[in-house]
């Protein structure tokens, strides 16, 4: 069930970033909130994951490849709505493909990205990526980000709202461009020891 809720959220964050492209106000207030329940599905999938006991190596995998899916969907969707700077973009899909690709490595190894058997080895690593906060920040400031810049781009919409909405959204970028590359470098370093041969 759990990889049901990654697989439909995934074609949600599509289903938006279509409707992007059709500016009205109905629309964009239409996906403001189905990007709420986009944001809201991924820690329901974790919930049913372990309500019902179905946490497995796979499992934590289809729920990166969710994550990935909706981020980058999102950020290349407004990179063409003229939102946000390319070398943003290019930032956010280097470092998942670099990260994701240790995350790989070490799979195979019997590491997984989070959890009792995460790649992580300092207690700094783990803290500023695999530690609940460390995790939570970075999904509260994306979320932040991804729907308060479609309510600030909202046509036809008081700008009382729309202000403080861009205002909400770019500040939550920033913190998001932050933290990515806070978390990203950790795993580019302790993941080093994936890339040796094995003797």
């Amino acid at each position: 069930m759990a990889n049901w809720i990654s697989l439909i959220r995934s074609l949600l964050c599509l289903v938006a970033a279509y409707l992007l492209f059709h500016p009205t106000h109905g629309v964009y207030i239409a996906c403001f909130w189905l990007t709420i329940i986009v944001i809201w599905m991924d820690g329901l999938d974790g919930y049913i994951a372990r309500k019902f006991g179905e946490s497995s190596k796979s499992g934590a995998v289809i729920d990166i490849l969710g994550d990935r899916i909706v981020e980058q969907v999102y950020w290349v969707t407004f990179l063409a709505l003229g939102w946000v700077e390319l070398w943003m973009v290019l930032l956010i899909l280097v470092r998942g493909i670099l990260v994701d690709g240790l995350r790989g490595m070490a799979l195979e190894k019997g590491y997984t990205a989070f959890g009792t058997t995460t790649m992580m080895e300092s207690p700094l690593g783990k803290l500023l990526v695999a530690s609940n906060v460390s995790r939570w920040l970075y999904a509260f400031f994306k979320a932040a980000m991804f729907a308060f810049l479609i309510l600030g781009h909202t046509p036809e919409l008081a700008s009382t709202v729309m202000d403080p909405a861009l205002l909400v959204g770019y500040l939550s970028m920033g913190m998001t461009l932050a933290l990515c590359v806070v978390r990203g470098l950790p795993v580019l370093i302790e993941g080093r020891r994936f890339l040796k041969p094995i003797a």
